[in-house]
């Protein structure tokens, strides 16, 4: 590469920062709905023309941020299981990446509600977005696959699932290609959605003068869902 084309790739990075530092503040002060690609050019002092080079449509910069967000809540857990370490008790490691994922969320709560507060009127996320999408799932069921057999017990309610939902697991099973059984990766399923339940209502405020330990609760109840997805748990 060329010294004029390194410049040049420098200078589309930092723009490109610049528009999505202000659709951010935006989305801080707006909503995501409200998100104007007219707005963020005048805030920057931009032509509109010229921000169309870098995101052509608003639905295009909000693909951007909804992939960053999802990507900065996957990393922060991916990060919290690597310093758990591989040799800590599966449920330390279940719970390092739940908290991770609440912390960054209480610490990023407009972005955090881009990716899992109201859809955004007129928008559908692209398949592009999956991949960020799925790092904390993954994560999740990284802890249970590293664990399983000998820490993994079968899933309490594995019975009583019913066949179209083991038939689901089975085909997600498949596509990612891990050794758990269909019924614990719909237990690990389960326990997804209920982490992110738990954190939605702390984020949203329905915790609000129902909920004052918040921390003890969400210790306890990201406990439960190791417990839930067979993981034995003991001292941490």
């Amino acid at each position: 590469m060329s010294v004029i084309q390194g410049a040049r790739e420098r200078a589309r990075r930092e723009v490109t920062a610049a528009i999505k530092d202000e659709a951010r503040r935006q989305l801080a002060t707006e909503g995501a709905a409200k998100l104007s690609l007219r707005a963020v050019a005048r805030e920057l002092g931009m032509v509109s023309s010229a921000l169309y080079r870098y995101f052509p449509s608003r639905d295009d910069l909000l693909t951007a941020l909804i992939i960053d967000a999802y990507d900065a809540v996957g990393e922060a857990a991916e990060h919290a299981l690597a310093g758990a370490g591989a040799g800590a008790a599966p449920v330390a490691r279940w719970t390092a990446v739940c908290r991770a994922v609440r912390g960054w969320a209480l610490e990023h709560p407009h972005e955090y509600a881009l990716i899992y507060g109201s859809p955004v009127p007129g928008y559908a996320a692209p398949q592009a977005t999956t991949a960020s999408a799925a790092r904390v799932g993954l994560a999740l069921i990284g802890v249970v696959e590293d664990a399983y057999p000998a820490d993994v017990s079968p899933a309490p309610a594995a019975p009583s699932l019913p066949h179209e939902v083991l038939d689901d697991a089975e085909e997600l099973r498949k596509t990612l290609d891990v050794r758990l059984p269909a019924p614990v990766l719909a237990e690990i399923a389960a326990a997804w959605a209920e982490l992110f339940g738990l954190v939605s209502f702390e984020v949203f405020g329905q915790f609000n003068r129902v909920i004052e330990a918040r921390d003890a609760f969400f210790a306890r109840a990201t406990t439960r869902l190791a417990q839930n997805v067979g993981l034995a748990v003991g001292e941490e």
